[in-house]
């Protein structure tokens, strides 16, 4: 078995990497190392939560132990698509470069513009940014990128979902071209193809799982919701979820709860704290020094929901989370194994659960077909309890049908059946002998009379029709 001592890398980061209680690397990290140490291009793929970021560090901090940054001009970069996964990274390089003298700045939204320009200013070794904010300080004058050895491009993937790849494009093009590309991702979209094909020289290629799975220690189910009325369809679905995370009891010690929308997190997390559970939100519109406190407290064990956009889906490492519960299932497949992936980190076990309604339930045939598995179904413990036991025979097909709540379509040619024999009801017969029908009859007559006595009604207008519309149609065959 391979182990870190066997990576060629330098022995000050061997002790940090034994001080932090690793022995033996990932297969993404033994894969990738080797070949990062020789100066190659390297385009991984691997799922989340399988130790990339340690991937990319351990070599550059290793290659970076010798020389010296100038002012104003980083020698390696390192791009980030979100404000948690870029401190992640910082973190991680505070971890295993105690015992190296490197410096290093992090350029997020959020901090104050001198603050970073100060860092800077005085040279750093490693800059890790997030686009749009990298921009922001290479358009301003205070930045140069032209001494840039190694580029990272962590979770690029999602930087193609939040529309950073022509900012990504661009800051390859400000970068030398000698430069060393690390090039990470979960999935290989058709456009990341592109770009590596554009940017990556020679690369190679590691690759240590099918593309967009999820971890075999992640327990996956899902919860089909089916509200009584549709005004009631948010409040019902939220109940689902407190009875959802009451069925868990002490198994649950902490959990993710990933929304859709910024406005469902702050309405979810609002609703538990309601309830009386210990929840908060994060999502991209809340302050930066909110966002940290509470991802602080949640790391610290100080809070055990946190409520989430996909703002938290990757960048968040916090090894020990117990479950994830989708509230929505996510627009976009991939997010969906990364979500869970905050779940079941470093062979532990974890726990997913999905609500999903009617609405929801193309979105879930998408993440079934990406993952190539079928998501068990899981009962739902509000409607399992309400429910009759007159309805348990009705019940029946929904479960073991896949199609879920659509499974209710055989039931409907017995309500047709069941009505058939009412519809000769409203004869027509007894609607002729009526009093009413009489004098449009002797109209019809006399005019009948006027061409000859020959009838020549309208067709398909009905024995009721007011006369005008005969009339109207009569006078266009005169014409």
């Amino acid at each position: 078995m391979t182990k870190f001592a066997d990576l060629n890398l330098s022995p000050k980061v061997l002790k940090a990497i034994d001080e932090a209680g690793y022995e033996t690397p990932t297969p993404i990290q033994a894969g990738a190392i080797p070949h990062a140490l020789e100066g190659r291009d390297v385009l991984g793929i691997a799922q989340t939560g399988t130790g990339k970021t340690a991937s990319f560090t351990l070599p550059m901090i290793t290659m970076l132990a010798r020389g010296r940054a100038r002012a104003r001009m980083p020698r390696s970069l390192v791009l980030c698509p979100t404000r948690e996964l870029a401190a992640q990274v910082a973190e991680n390089f505070d971890t295993y470069a105690k015992h190296v003298k490197l410096t290093k700045a992090l350029l997020i939204g959020g901090v104050s513009f001198k603050e970073q320009e100060a860092l800077i200013d005085k040279g750093v070794d490693v800059l890790i940014a997030t686009p749009g904010r990298l921009l922001d300080h290479f358009e301003r004058g205070k930045l140069i990128l032209s001494d840039v050895k190694v580029m990272v491009v962590d979770e690029a993937d999602r930087m193609l979902d939040m529309g950073f790849i022509p900012d990504i494009e661009r800051i390859f093009g400000l970068t030398p071209f000698t430069r060393q590309t690390l090039f990470f991702s979960a999935t290989m979209a058709a456009e990341i193809e592109r770009i590596t094909n554009t940017f990556l020289s020679n690369p190679a290629r590691i690759e240590v799982a099918r593309q967009a799975t999820a971890s075999e220690t992640i327990e996956q189910s899902v919860v089909m919701i089916k509200a009584t009325r549709r005004d009631r369809a948010d409040s019902e679905k939220r109940a689902v979820l407190r009875a959802v995370i009451d069925g868990e009891g002490e198994r649950l010690t902490n959990a993710i709860i990933f929304c859709n929308r910024k406005v469902d997190v702050d309405i979810v997390a609002k609703s538990l704290k309601k309830y009386g559970y210990d929840a908060a939100p994060i999502h991209g519109d809340l302050d930066q020094s909110q966002r940290t406190r509470t991802l602080d407290g949640f790391r610290n064990g100080e809070l055990k929901i946190l409520v989430a956009s996909d703002v938290a889906a990757r960048g968040l490492d916090v090894p020990s989370v117990s479950h994830v519960i989708n509230f929505d299932v996510p627009g976009h497949a991939e997010d969906y194994v990364h979500r869970i992936g905050r779940t079941g980190r470093a062979g532990r076990e974890g726990k997913a659960v999905t609500l999903c309604n009617t609405r929801d339930e193309k979105n879930l045939e998408d993440v079934e077909h990406l993952i190539q598995k079928e998501i068990p179904l899981a009962e739902n413990p509000i409607q399992q309890e309400a429910a009759p036991e007159a309805e348990t025979q009705e019940e029946a097909p929904k479960k073991s049908s896949r199609s879920r709540s659509r499974s209710k379509k055989p039931d409907q040619p017995q309500k047709q059946e069941n009505k058939a024999p009412e519809a000769p009801k409203p004869a027509a017969e007894p609607v002729k002998s009526e009093e009413p029908s009489k004098p449009r009859d002797k109209s019809r007559d006399s005019r009948d009379r006027d061409r000859g006595g020959k009838r020549d009604n309208v067709v398909g207008m009905g024995d009721h029709m007011p006369s005008f519309i005969a009339m109207s149609f009569e006078d266009r065959r005169a014409g």
